[in-house]
């Protein structure tokens, strides 16, 4: 059976997701970045997570060669971060305040959640490249609500309360 890339795409919209923004360092030591909704948990021991990069992306180069990067969940609030990393801009780190934590990837304070990984291993997986890496320093903030994307656009979580 054939699948269309139209409706796959259609099909996959349909699971809501979070947005992260990635960051890496270049090899003159210039931070880069890119907005990706492709992440998951993967180990708890070891503290594994990975991210999923298209082979076409503009700073790939970058996070082959670095060791490290960093994975930003962001905030409802946080659309503009998102649109700014997800955009072909040059200097996406421009008005930023930029940090280093344990492995000395670009971090971007401020943002609901914070993974600095090593690079563990870089497999492919069709037109992508899935990165895994060891959770080496984490954060996060008991308050705020995600940056969610749903069938194509961002969404907002209810706001019902769980017991």
């Amino acid at each position: 059976m054939t699948i269309d890339d139209r409706l796959l795409r259609k099909a996959l919209g349909c699971f809501a997701t979070g947005i992260t923004v990635v960051t890496a360092q270049d090899g003159e030591g210039k931070p880069v970045g890119l907005t990706v909704n492709a992440f998951s948990s993967l180990s708890l021991d070891p503290p594994l997570v990975l991210v999923c990069l298209d082979k076409r992306t503009g700073c790939l180069d970058a996070f082959k060669n670095a060791g490290s990067f960093a994975i930003h969940v962001l905030r409802q609030d946080q659309r503009e971060l998102s649109m700014t990393f997800a955009s072909k801009q040059i200097d996406k780190f421009a008005n930023l305040t930029v940090e280093r934590r344990e492995t000395g990837a670009p971090v971007i304070p401020g943002c609901l959640a914070l993974f600095d990984c090593k690079t563990e291993q870089v497999v492919e997986g069709g037109d992508h490249l899935i990165f895994f890496g060891r959770v080496e320093h984490l954060e996060h903030s008991e308050a705020g609500q995600p940056l969610v994307y749903f069938r194509g656009a961002y969404a907002e979580l209810g706001t019902t309360k769980l017991p």
